[in-house]
């Protein structure tokens, strides 16, 4: 599943981080700490990954 605005991609990015123990799971808040819960680390590798050009700050 691909980041639909660059908000989402920065919080799977942390929760990424969290997950692979590169930072700590209690720095996570809002989304990022939701992300860490329900997603593996590659739905969040994947999520991370998309390319933010183009991608609006925030989605509707």
């Amino acid at each position: 599943m691909k980041a639909q605005s660059k908000a989402q991609q920065r919080a799977a990015g942390a929760a990424l981080s969290a997950k692979r123990g590169e930072t700590r799971v209690k720095d996570l808040q809002g989304a990022s700490r939701e992300m860490y819960d329900d997603m593996t680390e590659a739905e969040l590798e994947e999520m991370a990954s998309t390319d933010h050009d183009g991608l609006p700050e925030r989605a509707d």
